[in-house]
């Protein structure tokens, strides 16, 4: 498994989709339903948009984990990165969430599968200082080098710093903070809508980090490890061309094929040399998602990545020692880790 490119996934099939009015003060990407496109219509276009992006993936050998959500409440489920994240030793986090109707988007049963599918060590749950304020939505809100240990975070009220601190020292990370805003001045609501970090590729809107200081900072650090960087223009973020990630799938004789998934429109946006840098190391898998793009995310946001060991399969039993650690996985710093699913 590559420690930045994890060969599993996590997709939430949500049977009631609409952009969440909660959000949209201050997410500059999200956009009303066309007029007179009736509700149903819409949830059905982005169901079908769904399961296009988990047959596309499945075709590439990635592994898909799939999850009804028939709640109509949760417009924002089919975006479970910001809730979730999970990191290499059996460490899963659980984030604090900006927008309260999103809160009951965390998901007992999809923590159960990954204890009962990977080993799981300890969950650490934020989600209980919500009521402080304070929060730190995933890996939308941070956007991790597992090579390097680093998370470039984009400072708004959906990435407290503090809080950023924190998960750096729990899971390991170096926390590298900035400011970043389109032309007009307003903030990115998330850092993962204007960077993506691959095995061997970073794209990146450098130009919207204005400070030119911490701009040559972030450059540095995303390149020390040998990673060209493809340095995108606010046009291509408005197109959804950082929010990709890298997956790492396998061929149909075996052999790991390196995949960047994104959204039909945010390859369009790319130039062609852009193209031909992404490629050299990674397949390029595009999906059409205009309905799911109305709500201000696209491909990387659908997409929780699983970082973990996967359990011996069924003929290769689990020692003792591995089944007693799973099964008493701790919950650290949480209030009722497994709420409302």
């Amino acid at each position: 498994m590559s420690a930045q490119a994890p060969s599993a996934v996590i997709l939430i099939r949500a049977e009631r989709f609409m952009p969440n009015p909660a959000t949209a003060a201050d997410n500059a990407f999200q956009r009303d339903v066309p007029t007179g496109k009736a509700p149903d219509a819409v949830s059905r276009a982005a169901l079908a948009e769904m399961d296009a992006l988990a047959e596309a993936l499945r075709a590439v050998g990635v592994r898909v984990h799939v999850f009804a959500d028939e709640d109509h409440t949760r417009p924002d489920s089919v975006f479970p990165n910001n809730w979730l994240s999970t990191h290499a030793g059996g460490y899963v986090a659980v984030y604090p969430m900006y927008a309260s109707n999103r809160r009951h988007e965390r998901r007992a049963d999809v923590l159960e599968l990954l204890k009962s599918d990977y080993r799981v060590q300890a969950i650490v749950d934020y989600s209980g200082l919500e009521p402080d304020g304070i929060f730190l939505e995933g890996t939308g809100a941070m956007v991790l080098d597992h090579v390097s240990r680093v998370a470039y975070t984009a400072r708004s009220h959906r990435a407290d710093i503090a809080v950023l601190e924190r998960f750096c020292t729990d899971f390991g990370y170096e926390p590298m903070g900035f400011d970043a805003v389109d032309s007009g001045g307003v903030p990115v609501y998330h850092t993962n809508v204007i960077a993506c970090i691959g095995t061997d590729v970073a794209m990146i809107a450098l130009e919207m980090i204005p400070d030119e200081q911490r701009r040559e900072q972030v450059r540095e650090r995303l390149s020390v490890t040998g990673r060209t960087i493809v340095e995108l223009t606010e046009e291509q973020i408005r197109e959804f061309a950082g929010n990709a990630v890298e997956l790492c799938g396998r061929t149909p004789e075996g052999r790991r094929r390196y995949v960047m998934a994104m959204s039909a429109r945010a390859r369009r946006s790319l130039r062609p040399e852009q193209i031909s840098v992404i490629e050299e190391s990674c397949e390029i898998i595009a999906v059409d998602i205009p309905t799911i793009e109305l709500a201000g995310g696209s491909v990387r946001c659908m997409i929780a990545g699983v970082h973990l060991d996967r359990r011996p399969t069924a003929d290769a039993e689990p020692t003792a020692a591995v089944e007693a650690i799973d099964e008493n996985a701790e919950t650290i710093d949480g209030q009722d880790l497994f709420v409302e699913g």
